[in-house]
């Protein structure tokens, strides 16, 4: 069983629900992002989403996009945020880290040398926004040989029959985007959400996690009532960009955030707030 594998049976096993965090590797500093990504687990973070910064993205609205340019201007690369795992890993061998990025830097490197590398360092899962299901055939082996999940988006419009096919292909979790359009909208609307979960779950009996939308401690209770996971990413990632605070101020009002979300997830929202999100 791998590493996320085992964190979604014991969440399971005690009925809890596990949230996902997103940070932009090398944002703001290199040399910031391990210490961030420690604080989110202490926090309360059960898998960590670390996203590898790329210039022509598809699906990252300007908060995420801001943040890929802050670290590609500091040279971060892909090698480097490897590295940054391989830290991350002598400290914490628990907390499953799933690499989110695009194929391009991938296919720099290189395919086998790629999986390799990410499984010296201590990676469980790979999320390529833009690898098709009928274009994995090349690098989905090669994730597999090197027992690392290969985790898809699956999106409002994906068809039943594509939902199938994503569901063969995919492990760890599939990752619902709950709407159409680019990370950090405002658009949420949990019980369409609800009802496109209960379709794809159809396909697989794989864990669903939720992301795009998820602001604060509220949304994220709403999600967390219907996915098996939260992701949130540029509610933090804004927190990360604001100019004119240390490392340590920083690490807290990320830590702060998170914190709620997890309080959020944990005890649920009060009978008042239990509708789902209006439009």
């Amino acid at each position: 069983m791998s590493r996320i594998a085992q964190t979604f049976a014991q969440a399971q096993a005690a009925g809890r629900k596990l949230l996902i965090p997103y940070i932009t590797a090398g944002d703001p500093h290199p040399r910031a992002t391990v210490p961030l990504m420690q604080a989110l687990v202490a926090a309360g973070a059960d898998i960590l989403e670390l996203g590898v910064p790329f210039s022509d993205p598809m699906a990252d609205g300007p908060v995420i996009q801001a943040a890929c340019e802050r670290a590609l201007a500091q040279g971060v690369s892909l090698r480097g945020i490897l590295e940054m795992v391989r830290e991350f890993r002598r400290q914490d061998t628990r907390t499953p880290v799933v690499l989110m990025g695009y194929l391009n830097p991938i296919e720099a490197m290189g395919y086998a040398e790629f999986a390799a590398a990410a499984q010296a360092a201590g990676v469980d899962g790979v999320l390529v926004v833009d690898l098709m299901p009928e274009e994995s055939e090349i690098l989905l082996p090669l994730l597999r040989a090197r027992r690392l999940d290969s985790i898809y988006l699956v999106a409002p419009t994906t068809t039943e029959a594509r939902m199938d096919e994503i569901a063969r292909l995919a492990s760890g979790y599939l990752y619902y985007v709950s709407f159409k359009g680019v990370t950090g909208a405002d658009r949420l609307d949990v019980a369409e959400v609800a009802g496109k979960l209960q379709q794809l779950r159809r396909h697989t009996r794989l864990p669903v996690a939720v992301g795009f939308g998820i602001r604060d401690a509220e949304s994220a209770a709403r999600v967390g009532a219907v996915a098996d996971a939260v992701v949130v990413g540029s509610a933090l990632v804004s927190l990360i960009g604001q100019p004119g605070r240390d490392e340590a101020a920083l690490r807290q009002s990320v830590s702060q955030a998170l914190g709620d979300m997890r309080r959020a997830l944990d005890e649920g929202l009060p009978a008042d707030l239990r509708k789902p999100a209006a439009k």
